[in-house]
């Protein structure tokens, strides 16, 4: 990589001379999930038994990159798309938008358009990201059919350091292959018992190339975001918090933006996506009896305008999906170990489409009310038990105006049992309403029929185990989830479909004297009403994953630390449909170093090179594979990154 293509602010930053910022060392950042367990309230709780937590070396790591970068080290949760847009999350094979996905305890969007991610989020405004795979907790929310993602995003107390009341960080990265060059700056302070926090990042380059050496057209970042928070806490732990987020990407992309080449005339459209969230919560951080509540009001919008600037005669297409949300509840703190959370949530979520086409928009809204309560308890040193049930009512309005009301019951158990002081044993199940989802609003029809849509209604089975002897830990499960009449609507007809995903999870960690190795293998087969599926045929419901592996290592040696990380994938032909190809198989290595000069703490200097041996692939999430009509979005071949991060 040519320092002629670094820009200058990059190098001076990292050659910078800097005063002493910090005057006492930086705590090590740990590749250990088992440290952002401990910080989880109910890390330990039976129903936290197949949840995966990204660790504290990835959140850094990821800061300046994108939701692949976020859940690269945990092979069950599969990102596919190699740009922000078109990035879709599956977990254990199933499409996470029938999960309950909240940011901040705010509910984030359904579907929208099904060639774009519905859910893309900022790894650099995340303290905490946490995966419930499967069963999930009554207090998990509603729709959470194959489980929950729960993020939060930082605070003022995360940023500043030690004894200071202002501060921040700002980061800078340049990426050769595309000449991505990202910046962010998170600004800080408290006084009295007010807080403040402000985040702004812009990612801007090129197309980039694949290890082909093909240019991908329509590839180049263009991705901006803005974080503000404000709260306010009494000395009694009376606590406020106001924020708002707002992510921003809008530039030419393929004309289906999750994979290039189908022919058409125009090969790019220009896609303008905006997403926002806004929060408002109370809690009281000191209380920890029978009295602890915490309430949560939120709003969330994607909003995704298609434009064809080659023939503006077309217009804009623009799909829009919104959501209220809120949720009171309080937890009863029994003992120092068992506790059970009871509450009510809400929801009012619009979809709304329009083009030149039409003369009015077209929308479908849904309105859910839930009653929910979960225990956790632990009635001995080595059993550990979770349980809980929710009820949800659901008012639905169609495109045609047509609307009916949908409600059921909701259960959950977990169990976890430590054998001996070394291995756990662990199993969960739960039955879980689902409701009638809003469908993708850019297949919406305003002549559907609506008479013969059914409510959908998971199952979900786990088994599995835990073992730890010293620095070695081992854990693995097996994994069933069934989905009926799931919503799976065509332009020309209202349907369900039934998907099944099954597999299982082997995880590995080992940590020594300033180094870890974290490793996970995951397999996973998913079925549409009741054969093996293609990307197209399990659109929104799953992907076909097979085989993934992830594997992350990291040493400190003084000052440096070395490391680097193995993305594999097994291939996959196991289809019983319409797919003409297998999914070929990949192997790709990541290396990296990090200096911290020990006389400036405050800097953190990166240098990285992604897809090393320049393979040419496709994340195994990436739709379109198995199709010789269709070309894939390919991953970027090699890339060279530097990365340099300040507090202050």
């Amino acid at each position: 990589m040519a320092l002629s293509r670094i820009p200058p602010t990059l190098v001076l930053l990292a050659a910078l001379p800097l005063p002493a910022l910090a005057q006492d060392a930086q705590p090590s950042v740990l590749l250990d999930p088992v440290v952002v367990r401990a910080r989880d309230d109910d890390g330990n709780a039976a129903d936290r038994g197949t949840s995966e937590y990204v660790a504290d070396a990835e959140l850094e790591r990821a800061r300046m990159g994108d939701l692949r970068d976020l859940f690269s080290g945990i092979a069950s949760v599969s990102v596919g798309g190699a740009i922000p847009v078109a990035q879709k999350i599956f977990v254990n094979g199933v499409d996470m938008l029938n999960l309950a996905v909240t940011v901040d305890g705010v509910a984030q969007n359904n579907r929208i358009f099904h060639h774009v991610s519905a859910n893309a989020f900022d790894p650099g405004l995340m303290k905490f990201v946490r995966v419930d795979a499967g069963v999930a907790a009554a207090d998990a929310g509603p729709n959470a059919m194959a489980g929950a993602v729960v993020m939060e995003t930082v605070d003022a107390a995360d940023i500043l350091q030690d004894g200071r009341d202002i501060g921040g960080n700002a980061r800078l990265s340049y990426a050769d292959n595309g000449q991505t060059f990202g910046r962010s700056l998170t600004l800080a302070g408290r006084h009295g018992g007010f807080e403040w926090l402000g985040y702004l990042k812009a990612a801007t380059g090129e197309d980039y190339e694949t290890g082909a050496g093909v240019t991908v057209e329509g590839s180049a970042a263009d991705m901006q975001t803005q974080l503000g928070k404000l709260a306010y806490e009494t000395q009694d732990g009376h606590r406020v918090e106001l924020s708002a987020q707002r992510m921003r990407d809008d530039a030419l992309r393929p004309y289906r933006a999750n994979f290039v080449g189908d022919g058409r005339p125009f090969p790019l459209r220009r896609y303008d996506t905006d997403r926002k969230t806004y929060a408002l919560s109370y809690e009281n951080t000191q209380t920890s009896g029978i009295w602890d509540p915490r309430a949560v009001l939120g709003w969330s919008e994607v909003d995704i305008g298609v434009a064809q600037p080659l023939d503006p005669g077309l217009g804009t297409s623009r799909g829009l999906n919104k959501t209220f949300s809120a949720r009171i509840e309080n937890r009863f703190h029994l003992n120092a170990t068992d506790s059970v959370t009871a509450g009510v949530d809400y929801y009012d979520r619009e979809s709304r489409y329009s083009d030149a086409s039409l003369l009015g928009d077209v929308t479908e809204d849904a309105q859910n009310i839930g009653i929910y309560a979960q225990a956790r308890l632990e009635p001995s040193d080595r059993l550990a038990l979770s349980f809980g049930a929710r009820w949800d009512h659901q008012d639905f309005t169609g495109t045609t105006g047509w609307d009916d009301s949908f409600s059921g019951f909701s259960g959950n158990a977990s169990v976890s049992y430590a054998v001996t002081d070394s291995l756990k044993l662990r199993g969960g199940m739960s039955s879980v309403f689902g409701g009638v989802t809003l469908e993708d609003n850019f297949i919406f029809n305003p002549a559907w029929d609506y008479t013969g849509l059914k409510a959908a209604r998971s199952q979900n089975y786990t088994l599995g185990f835990d073992y730890e002897a010293g620095d070695l830990r081992l854990d693995g499960e097996l994994f069933l989830t069934k989905i009926n009449d799931a919503r799976f609507s065509s332009y020309r007809a209202n349907d369900n479909a039934d998907v099944e995903s099954r597999g299982f999870n082997l995880g590995l960690g080992y940590g020594w004297a300033d180094g870890f190795l974290r490793a996970s293998y995951s397999h996973s087969k998913i079925k549409v009403n009741g054969a093996g599926t293609d990307s197209y045929s399990a659109v929104d419901l799953g992907a076909p994953l097979g085989g993934v592996f992830a594997i992350e290592a990291q040493q400190t040696v003084n000052a440096f630390t070395f490391g680097g990380s193995i993305q594999a994938a097994q291939a996959y032909d196991d289809t019983d449909v319409d797919a003409d190809r297998g999914i070929p198989g990949y192997a790709v290595l990541n290396l990296f170093t990090e200096y911290t000069p020990p006389q400036y703490d405050a800097v953190v200097i990166r240098a990285e090179v992604a897809n090393l041996f320049d393979k040419n692939f496709a994340d195994r999430a990436t739709y379109g594979q198995d199709y010789s009509s269709v070309e894939p979005l390919y991953e970027p071949g090699r890339t060279f990154m530097l990365t340099a991060a300040l507090k202050f």
